[in-house]
């Protein structure tokens, strides 16, 4: 099986799929909710509600412009860890959290979503919006959600 790629490149999908995000990153939101006709709004709160455990801490992987943290901030009151591998998209994510004042609410960070920075049993609930597709090794990123992931916790993938 062939793995598809953003580019004609020799560079890795992981390192294609970063460079892509960063150029696309101060259009990103206005062609995510363009494309979905504004439905992207409705799911992150569907797949928000499915965290039922009442979660202290949330890890959003692939976080983006950090919409999904966003959402699930206003919804659960948790604290909220996003991370990425595009700077482009961190950079866009956290000028909306400062714009809303949610600086100490929610932490944006650069960060491989098959090498999470964190340890064990971190978090109480991890959320995934369009981003898994792009993982270069899926078993690897859901591998590393489990282990971050509290014993009862919960993940809601949105794609």
């Amino acid at each position: 099986m062939s793995k598809i790629t953003p580019y004609n490149s020799t560079d890795s999908k992981k390192k294609q799929i970063g460079k892509m995000f960063d150029n696309i990153a101060d259009n990103y939101d206005l062609l995510n909710h363009s494309l979905s006709f504004g439905m992207d709004y409705y799911w992150r709160r569907k797949a928000i509600k499915q965290l039922t455990n009442n979660p202290k801490t949330i890890l959003d992987v692939a976080t983006g412009t950090a919409d999904f943290a966003i959402s699930a901030y206003k919804i659960k009151k948790s604290k909220i860890i996003g991370i990425d591998i595009s700077e482009g998209m961190i950079k866009v994510g956290k000028k909306k959290i400062k714009k809303r004042g949610l600086e100490d609410k929610i932490e944006l960070q650069i960060a491989d979503s098959e090498k999470i920075p964190f340890s064990e049993n971190s978090f109480d609930a991890i959320t995934a919006g369009f981003g898994v597709r792009n993982y270069e090794n899926l078993e690897k990123g859901l591998s590393e959600m489990h282990r971050v992931l509290k014993i009862n916790g919960i993940v809601t993938i949105l794609e």
